[in-house]
């Protein structure tokens, strides 16, 4: 999730000179589920008015459509609604193309996908006031569509080279 309240990070200013950056406090956001596909670099990114269990089925059945043949490894952390129940079909049907690895808590220096969250985070929201939602909707879509036409970089950045 990209939220409005979030957009402070690091930054520096001389001496007397701080930078004030206004947020309006609404608890307001984008939320993204997306995965990296670190063989080509490729990220697929949806957007959802909720992050629960079946805004987590539509993006799997997305996943499988997009990659429409052959076994497909996903690595997850361990949120609730990876394991929800009402999932358990889904996987079912879907087990001989579709294998879950879920990541031990509290470790998404393990998760690629995180990298690219921080990657747009730091490159799009951090240390700007967007006057609306929807600007951070535009402007977090813009840098999607930037970064896909530049996967090279995308892998350097958030892949391990074998």
């Amino acid at each position: 999730m990209i939220r409005d309240y979030q957009a402070i990070g690091r930054t520096w200013f001389l001496k007397g000179k701080q930078r004030l950056i206004p947020t309006y406090g609404q608890h307001k956001g984008v939320k993204l589920i997306g995965t990296l596909d670190y063989a080509t670099g490729n990220i697929l990114c949806v957007e959802e008015e909720r992050y629960d269990a079946e805004a987590f089925l539509r993006f799997l059945s997305t996943v499988l459509d997009v990659y429409p043949t052959g076994k497909i490894v996903m690595v997850l952390d361990n949120a609730r609604i990876h394991h929800a129940k009402l999932l358990q079909p889904f996987f079912e049907v879907n087990s001989h193309r579709l294998e879950l690895i879920f990541l031990p808590p509290y470790s998404p220096e393990f998760n690629l996908m995180e990298g690219v969250w921080k990657w747009l985070k730091e490159t799009v929201i951090h240390n700007v006031f967007f006057g609306s939602v929807q600007k951070i909707v535009l402007a977090v879509r813009e840098f999607l569509q930037d970064v896909q036409q530049r996967r090279e970089e995308v892998i350097d950045r958030s892949c391990i080279r074998l």
